[in-house]
């Protein structure tokens, strides 16, 4: 007779009854289990990433300008582009002071008497080694850093205006459209501690002279008020605390 005993194959790692009886009985060891392949996840395409505010606001402007052409049919994201280059203007217009300028005679019309209606100019007259001129110059420098759409310069008093005393200086001229709007003499318009709240406060007496840049007229002038008080009484409390210290040591 033939040979009619026959060997079946199963799929690789899958186990027939038999098998499964066979290994429980100890005459075949535990068959592997089946191979499984890890799951195919493809690769992100960039083009394929919505483009969404989130996703105009993660580019540059150089970036944006080179996505130019790729934005001529989508009317969002060219009025976004738009939006966020007027943004990077009006960014850069409220950062184009910031510091006090040192500036001659031959420049006083240019930087002062030709400035932008929109700005207002802060010119400090002092010379060097006069004590109180270096006190004010202290203050204006710590607000040009806190205003920088305000337009702060300095000038040595006798290049302004010849002959000037110095009995006069410090002086502060405070200029707007090619006007002068405020013309405070010495250190006695400051009161008897000249700080940069103190003079803060002079300045905003009536016009709207100091602004960050974030606020306009009537709102800039309040905001600083409302800031100059908060500072007043940052301070008072600062100065309760360190007397209470100093005596708790004591």
């Amino acid at each position: 007779m033939g040979d009619y005993h026959f060997i079946y194959k199963d799929l690789d790692g899958a186990s027939t009854q038999w098998d499964d009886i066979q290994t429980k009985l100890g005459n075949l060891p535990p068959k592997p289990p089946a191979f499984k392949p890890p799951s195919f996840t493809p690769a992100s395409d960039p083009d394929s990433i919505p483009k969404d505010k989130s996703w105009i606001d993660s580019k540059t402007n150089d970036e944006l300008e080179d996505l130019e052409d790729d934005l001529d049919d989508d009317r969002f994201l060219q009025e976004y582009r738009k939006k966020r280059l007027a943004e990077i203007q009006e960014a850069a217009k409220v950062l184009r002071f910031g510091s006090v300028t040192p500036i001659s005679g031959s420049d006083f019309v240019r930087e002062v008497s030709q400035a932008p209606s929109d700005v207002w100019v802060v010119v400090i007259l002092y010379k060097d080694g006069i004590p109180e001129c270096g006190v004010l110059m202290q203050c204006i420098e710590e607000l040009a850093t806190m205003y920088p759409a305000t337009k702060f310069v300095k000038i040595i008093s006798t290049d302004c205006i010849p002959n000037y005393p110095d009995s006069n200086l410090p002086t502060l001229l405070v200029y707007n459209s090619g006007a002068v709007k405020g013309n405070y003499v010495g250190m006695s318009s400051f009161g008897r501690r000249c700080t940069p709240e103190g003079v803060a406060l002079v300045l905003c007496q009536s016009d709207p002279v100091l602004n960050d840049g974030h606020s306009r007229d009537e709102e800039s002038r309040q905001a600083v008020i409302d800031g100059v008080r908060k500072r007043f009484i940052e301070k008072i409390v600062a100065d309760h605390e360190e007397k209470d210290d100093d005596s708790s040591s004591d």
